[in-house]
């Protein structure tokens, strides 16, 4: 029987490990910018084109390839920076696997051009699918440029799966920023389809911060710093004031590297108990220093999650470092035990004596003895008070003679009138407790059950309605019409609203204008870092828009449909559940009627818009087996 085993080619295999690595334009990205900051580059620029679908090049200007370095990078684990087993647990670098560029080269159509300093020509090669087309001495800058286009051209299967170009395009730029934050003393420069999008010039840390997430990110840092032998912590938190719903802006570097650690996440939200609202994310961004030996970088394929040896220590160091460094900018509430100068001696008495209180005692008092009035005084109350009687007793003067005369004109018209034929009202007697209005009333009435639910008696029995599902299905139906017929009223706003986002949340906002003006936004003027709303819905109040737009970035967060249809319904959805009412308020009883009301008018009210039950029945049957014995 022959053998079934055999070895893969070389491009089959890299194509495989291509799928570990590439995933998406974005790892092209990351995987070039992390060469070129190994290169020593002091002056980096990323060219993208249709969100890296057609072409994803970097420029640098660091140590360049010789020509056989530049023949040996695309062959699979050619690397170096590891020479031996023991230098994975010495890392100072981050490309060391040597499988990026044969994996890059196996799916896309890859240009290269490097030069050396010491050199006067460099080395052109030309890449398709794993295959060299052709090798060329050329004049060329110091550096290193690598040009990726036609990502995917012979995988159609894995380019179908990519998102759109909002979305791949949002994880170019998380990648960028990761890799622009994590060195801020180099030059980066981003364009994207010929315009500019990045210009961050060398800067330290909180510079750099802020020009990449607008110049209204300075006023919400809190500078975190400590040293140990375990590890050196520094960097920047936000104030709780400025907490997000999202988690966009929290960014770990571990030896100038980006991680993802949800251990470490949670240090952070436990130095932040008590601050935050609930459902609030706070901002960070933390740079640690460790030994080297001391992590292993090398767990995950994207190298994006990373092993500690003392992973408890460091929670206890992170933690009362964020802690420590809130209480001292006076954001926590802390005691303070500090004296207060006001209560002080004056130096003026310091050594003087203190006075005792003297009591004087009149010896020739006597509580029991008779007190003489005053003679003016009683002569003139007494001609108070008559001057006082004679101005009333006028009042009724011809009062007796008008009464007599009433009375005899009444004793001689009830003479005249027979008594038998006077008719008494009478009161009906009604045997029921109650009106039949107040029972009609009250069979309509509405109750509230915990501030979550909403009873309404019904003949056969009575409705459960959940306030915030109700409400949810209510908002989406009307916003939905609005959207989809243009028919939104809008109310202007006295004093036009600035916000202010980031980069990456500032172009979903534009990719989602146009959708958010038919639900009754009115934008003025466009600027880089904010955008300014001159009207809102009318069923929007002014303190709302900044909530609802938030959590639209956070839920359309993963991508915007490409379907126009699709994109309101989704924009519908995140607006209703922004904007409804949240369990645990309390709703009067003409808001229980109208919710109630409202909600059977829907087209479908059975369910809110995320296939929720809104309402459930009881019979009266139902609740006969309950008392039955």
């Amino acid at each position: 029987m022959s053998s079934i085993i055999q070895l893969l080619p070389d491009h089959v295999a890299n194509q495989i490990a291509a799928g570990e690595v590439v995933q998406r334009p974005a790892s092209v990205v990351k995987e070039l910018l992390e060469n070129a900051v190994d290169a020593k580059a002091t002056d980096i620029k990323l060219i993208i084109k249709d969100a890296g679908k057609s072409l994803v090049q970097v420029i640098d200007n660091g140590v360049g390839m010789s020509v056989t370095d530049a023949r040996m990078c695309f062959e699979r684990h050619a690397t170096s920076k590891i020479r031996q087993a023991e230098d994975l647990f010495s890392l100072y670098t981050k490309g060391f696997r040597g499988e990026a560029l044969a994996s890059i080269a196996a799916i896309a159509h890859v240009e290269m051009k490097t030069r050396q300093e010491q050199e006067e020509l460099g080395t052109h090669i030309i890449i398709e699918g794993s295959k060299f087309v052709s090798q060329d001495v050329a004049v060329l800058p110091r550096g290193t440029s690598f040009a990726v286009k036609n990502l995917f051209f012979n995988i159609p299967a894995r380019r179908n799966f990519l998102k759109s170009e909002t979305v791949e395009h949002r994880h170019i730029v998380d990648e960028f920023q990761r890799v622009a934050l994590a060195h801020p003393n180099i030059h980066f420069t981003y364009y994207h389809n010929g315009g500019e999008l990045f210009n961050l010039p060398p800067s330290n840390f909180r510079q750099r911060i802020v020009n990449i997430l607008g110049g209204k990110t300075n006023e919400k840092l809190v500078p975190v710093k400590e040293e140990t032998e375990i590890v050196s912590i520094a960097g920047f938190v936000t104030k709780p004031e400025f907490s997000k719903k999202n988690r966009g802006e929290q960014f770990f570097f571990v030896n100038d590297r980006f991680i993802k650690s949800g251990y470490l996440h949670h240090a952070i939200m436990a130095a932040y108990e008590g601050l935050l609202k609930d459902g609030c994310q706070p901002g960070y961004f933390l740079y640690l220093q460790v030994p080297p030996n001391t992590i292993d970088i090398n767990i995950h394929p994207t190298k994006t999650e990373i092993k500690f040896d003392d992973e408890h220590a460091l929670y206890a160091i992170l933690r009362s470092a964020v802690k420590h460094s809130l209480g001292q900018f006076n954001v926590s509430p802390v005691l303070d035990f500090e004296r207060d100068s006001n209560l002080d001696t004056p130096y003026a008495y310091k050594d003087t004596e203190a006075s005792f209180p003297t009591i004087q005692v009149d010896g020739n008092f006597n509580p029991f003895a008779d007190e003489k009035p005053n003679r003016h005084y009683a002569a003139d109350s007494r001609r108070n008070s008559r001057a006082e009687t004679s101005s009333w007793e006028g009042l009724y003067v011809g009062l007796k003679h008008d009464t007599e005369m009433s009375f005899e004109g009444r004793s001689s018209q009830q003479s005249m009138t027979d008594v038998s034929e006077m008719q008494f009202e009478s009161e009906e007697v009604n045997a029921s407790l109650f009106d039949d209005s107040d029972i009609e009333k009250a069979v309509n009435k509405t109750y509230q059950i915990h501030k979550k639910y909403i009873v309404n008696p019904i003949k056969s029995g009575m409705v459960i309605v959940d306030q915030q599902r109700a409400h949810q299905r209510v908002l989406y139906e009307q916003f939905l019409t609005n959207m989809t017929v243009f028919q939104a009223a809008s109310q202007q706003l006295l004093f036009p609203l600035n916000l202010y986002f980031s980069s990456g949340e500032m172009e979903l906002v534009h990719e989602l204008k146009p959708a958010l003006s038919n639900t009754g936004f009115v934008f003025d003027q466009n600027a880089e870092d904010h955008i300014v709303i001159s009207g809102i819905p009318v069923n929007v109040t002014e303190s709302e828009v900044s909530i609802v737009l938030e959590q639209l970035i956070s839920d359309l967060q993963d991508g915007i449909p490409e379907n126009s249809f699709s994109q309101t319904d989704s924009i519908a959805k995140s607006m209703a559940r922004s904007l409804a009412v949240k369990t645990g308020t309390y709703l009067t009883e003409k808001e229980q009627e109208n919710l109630v009301n409202g909600l059977f008018a829907c087209k479908e009210p059975n369910v809110s818009p995320f296939q929720k039950p809104t309402f459930i029945t009881m019979r009266v049957e139902d609740l006969d087996k309950k008392f039955a014995i």
